[in-house]
């Protein structure tokens, strides 16, 4: 599986990384333009075969560029390498397929065996899979019907996602589809930049980080065993399924559940397991995918699944329960629509090879059969007395102005509150100190805020 993180590890700083990137790509444009070149030769004047692999392209071995890395990484041919620097074009040099835009004398047209299109504000060539197969195959059927097997579902550049294809009509000929490279990829092999995508309308998630690091996680000792499974698959998986030769028998991918009470951890849990082995964690928003529109949650989580196959992400569903609870009875058409997204939700987490993280407050809300197909269910437990001290102890020892009678070890066997609600706590104390014009935090003052935190929990203060 080709995985673009990879390729990030470099020497080079960002401005010598564009013009390694630059150099590598001017390299290949230049074996680009002879080959369409003497394609043109050989279509027009000498109408005989040309063989691609005789004018072979530019060797990148060596270099440092990502383009480069990349090619000689995966074993990429030289029909690939065509079709990749064809898909880049529009992009970095249109100009290159300006010859593509002749037409014939005879019939005042442009040549239909060269395919492509021309956009609403793109004035270049934008080529389709009938611009690869003329430079490529010119008139030679069979080696058309060869390079045509690239564009398959299983083959390297559609299974990875590097290439994709402009749908076209339904009643139009498959050939007719225009070739565009992923955006990340086309950022990476110029910029050298790894493109994270933002949170909009047809990516509803949102990528998490923390300052925090792993020794900053407070968990029970048997929790935090269950969270190192997660933690050993996601750098071992390879391992288990390749080298020891386990993907015969076991589905791609790790399923987890963290349910528990709100504020316990289940967050930054997964985000630091991402942040640990370098994994991006996006946490989904459940608003803007389900939909009551019949088919829209299945869209949008199709959105989801389809930008994150074959990259080393984690997804993460909080408040699971809303989007993957229990089926209901069919007794009209909503509930068999909202069975069907459910169903269609299952399928798609079986089938993905990442990681999913589902976190829900009760385990009990999660449809049975979402539950047997997790890999762990790690409950989250309010902490003890001895983890809110150890949390309350991270958060104030080392920068926050304390007064001398604050007793952090009498505050946490008082107030059993979740990390998550000691932030609150912590922030609140603060306030009351700045408004109180004085220049440390008092035992009062924390006092005052763990009451407050509880109130607006709904608990009782003795």
């Amino acid at each position: 599986m080709i995985q673009l993180q990879q390729l990030s590890q470099h020497t080079l700083n960002q401005t010598d990384l564009e013009q390694s990137n630059a150099h590598a790509l001017n390299l290949e444009i230049a074996w680009f333009e002879s080959v369409l070149d003497m394609r043109f030769q050989y279509y027009f004047e000498k109408d005989r075969h040309l063989d691609i692999d005789s004018l072979p392209p530019p060797d990148m071995s060596g270099l440092e560029a990502i383009y480069a890395r990349f090619i000689t990484q995966n074993n990429i041919t030289s029909i690939q390498r065509l079709c990749l620097i064809l898909a880049m074009l529009p992009h970095i040099k249109p100009d290159s397929l300006d010859t593509l835009l002749i037409k014939s004398k005879q019939l005042d047209k442009p040549y239909t065996e060269f395919g492509g299109a021309v956009g609403k504000s793109h004035r270049g060539f934008l080529p389709t899979i009938e611009t690869l197969l003329f430079i490529s195959s010119g008139k030679e059927l069979v080696t058309r019907f060869s390079h045509l097997q690239m564009f398959d579902e299983d083959a390297l550049l559609m299974k990875n996602k590097i290439i994709q294809l402009g749908l076209n009509e339904s009643m139009e000929p498959y050939n007719s589809a225009l070739i565009s490279l992923n955006k990340e990829y086309l950022k990476a092999f110029t910029t050298g930049i790894f493109h994270k995508p933002d949170f909009n309308s047809a990516f509803p998630a949102k990528l998490l980080t923390s300052e925090l690091e792993w020794k900053d996680l407070v968990l029970a000792p048997s929790v935090m065993d269950e969270v190192e499974q997660v933690l050993a698959w996601c750098e071992n998986s390879e391992t288990i399924m390749s080298s020891w030769g386990f993907s015969k028998h076991l589905k791609k991918g790790y399923r987890a559940l963290f349910y528990g009470p709100p504020g316990t951890g289940k967050s930054l849990t997964a985000t630091l397991i991402g942040k640990h082995v370098g994994m991006d964690v996006y946490h989904i928003d459940l608003s803007s995918v389900v939909s009551k529109y019949i088919g829209e949650t299945e869209k949008n989580l199709a959105g989801i699944f389809d930008q994150a196959e074959n990259k080393q992400w984690i997804l993460f569903f909080e408040e699971a329960d809303a989007l993957f609870g229990s089926r209901t009875q069919t007794s009209n058409s909503k509930d068999r629509h909202a069975n069907q997204g459910v169903s269609y939700l299952l399928q798609r987490i079986e089938d993905f090879a990442g990681i999913v993280i589902l976190a829900s407050n009760l385990k009990d809300n999660i449809d049975e059969a979402f539950t047997r197909r997790f890999q762990s269910t790690i409950y989250f437990s309010m902490p003890t007395a001895i983890q809110r001290e150890s949390l309350l102890r991270s958060m104030l020892i080392d920068k926050a102005p304390l007064a001398d009678d604050v007793d952090l070890h009498q505050l946490s066997a008082d107030y059993e509150v979740s990390g998550g609600a000691m932030t609150n706590v912590i922030r609140n104390a603060a306030l009351l100190a700045l408004r109180g014009k004085r220049s440390e935090i008092t035992q009062l003052d924390l006092k005052q805020s763990y009451q407050k935190e509880l109130r607006k929990q709904g608990k009782s203060i003795s």
